[in-house]
């Protein structure tokens, strides 16, 4: 998610075992926006360290080495904005590193959700629930044929999403 209120809500209601976790590359242009330009290389190294974190124990160490830096000092609305969204970043890091390169950023759904975003707002209404559900099928049909890379590593994180949710992923 990327901090849209009630979002985390909706998809609970709707796939009661989802796990709900920030988008790292939203949370990390939001930090961006407190840093000057020329520290903006040592800020993201230094926020590296906590999303790159082996596991929640090491990012929280990584998140207090950085509240006690003279970047966090510099620049003290970064923090903050951390450890408000930490209970959506850790669920991340339970993740191995081939997985989370896949997951670690919402802007492929959020692409997605604008194809069909303009195909519904060209219709406008629909006469049935079946003709809504049909033009959503042509613009996911349609924006299939743009995508031009498929997931690095892909068989190497499906694998480890079958071990994580072995009972949700069958291999078939």
């Amino acid at each position: 998610m990327d901090g849209l209120k009630g979002f985390p809500q909706a998809i609970e209601a709707a796939f009661p075992q989802t796990r709900i976790q920030t988008c790292i590359v939203h949370l990390l242009r939001h930090s961006m926006n407190f840093a000057s330009y020329k520290d903006r290389k040592a800020v993201a190294a230094a926020l590296k360290a906590i999303y790159t974190a082996v596991d929640a124990e090491a990012a929280e160490l990584a998140l207090a080495e950085f509240e006690d830096s003279d970047l966090a000092r510099r620049y003290p609305a970064i923090a903050p904005s951390w450890r408000r969204a930490w209970n959506e970043i850790i669920p991340f890091l339970d993740y191995p590193p081939e997985v989370r390169r896949l997951i670690y950023t919402t802007n492929a759904i959020e692409a997605l959700n604008s194809k069909i975003r303009r195909a519904v707002r060209t219709l406008g209404h629909f006469p049935s629930d079946d003709a809504a559900a049909k033009l959503i099928y042509l613009a996911l049909n349609a924006t299939s044929t743009e995508w031009k890379r498929s997931v690095r590593e892909w068989h190497t994180v499906r694998s480890q999403l079958a071990i994580m949710f072995e009972e949700r992923f069958p291999m078939t």
